[in-house]
């Protein structure tokens, strides 16, 4: 790609779903956060997923073309329901979720056009989540053989996930994004138990192949880490209003800045205040402009 390009395209695949929380229903699915986010950055984000022909997919699409996203890789079901989240909340206040099997985006189906767009896109973000039903994965495994920079982005959800899937999709990835207690999971099946950071790291990029991997630490900040180099950064200071889609938001800016020509330090800050902003807001998808980043930004450079 051009990095002067003000335009990356980027392809997301995976869940699209209705997540049913204490405070009410709202979209959601992390591949959708990501790509509402890359198209609030200023790129072309589509995404590849499954809904049912059924209201609550007519409403996913009603949300996907008011918040300005392409709806035309949304495949429709004729036989599976639209993917629904149920949000239990336990004695002790602890909200579990219970992701509900056999939904639409479980089985996303294979298609040319798909990879084609995978082959010209600047990226292709994919997650563990769609990777649990044998249809989209293997629809997913396909697509990224045409893929040319994959960004695998984990999101462990019991009992959605195994060793053997993250295996393999390890060894698909050119960017890796993780939070510490992935890292300390994948460290422990696939290395050793309390492994340090650094060499955790290099196992899996020696192992895997993985050009780059991003750590995030919540109000730890965040770590960047190439074969040649690694960044930390700190976390911004913020009220937060809730963490829903902070960590899509944080990826969505990263890819954007790196796909533009914009340094890792200055673009792991970047990606680093767009969480901190989401998270301040309610919401995985809240209504923004880049100027009220700018502005979030400023005042937040400001106090320091």
């Amino acid at each position: 790609m051009n990095k002067s390009s003000v335009k990356p395209r980027i392809i997301c695949f995976g869940e699209i779903l209705w997540d049913n929380l204490p405070s009410g229903r709202t979209a959601g699915g992390a591949p959708m956060n990501v790509a509402y986010h890359l198209n609030r950055s200023g790129a072309e984000s589509q995404l590849i997923s499954r809904i049912g022909n059924d209201p609550a997919g007519a409403g996913l699409i009603d949300f996907s073309r008011q918040k300005g996203l392409p709806t035309d890789l949304l495949q429709t079901d004729p036989d599976h329901p639209t993917g629904e989240v149920i949000a239990k909340v336990m004695d002790n206040h602890e909200v579990v979720y219970d992701i509900l099997p056999g939904a639409a985006w479980d089985f996303i189906a294979p298609a040319p056009e798909l990879e084609q767009l995978a082959a010209n896109a600047d990226a292709f973000v994919f997650g563990s989540l769609a990777a649990r039903s044998s249809v989209s994965r293997e629809t997913l495994l396909q697509t990224l053989e045409s893929a040319t920079f994959r960004v695998l982005d984990i999101n462990l959800r019991v009992p959605n996930y195994s060793k053997e899937i993250l295996h393999l999709l390890l060894s698909k990835a050119d960017l890796l994004k993780l939070n510490n207690d992935e890292l300390t999971l994948l460290t422990g099946w696939f290395y050793k138990s309390g492994a340090p950071e650094n060499d955790s790291i290099s196992f899996l990029q020696q192992n895997y192949g993985i050009k780059e991997i991003i750590v995030t630490k919540g109000g730890e900040g965040a770590s960047y880490y190439s074969g040649t180099s690694a960044y930390t950064g700190e976390a911004y200071k913020v009220t937060v209003a809730d963490t829903v889609g902070a960590g899509d938001s944080f990826l969505a800016a990263f890819l954007y800045k790196k796909l533009t020509g914009t340094d890792i330090p200055q673009t792991l800050d970047y990606a680093l205040a767009m969480g901190a902003f989401i998270a301040g807001q309610s919401g995985a998808c809240p209504a923004y402009t880049l100027p009220d980043l700018d502005r979030f930004i400023a005042a937040q450079q400001a106090r320091n």
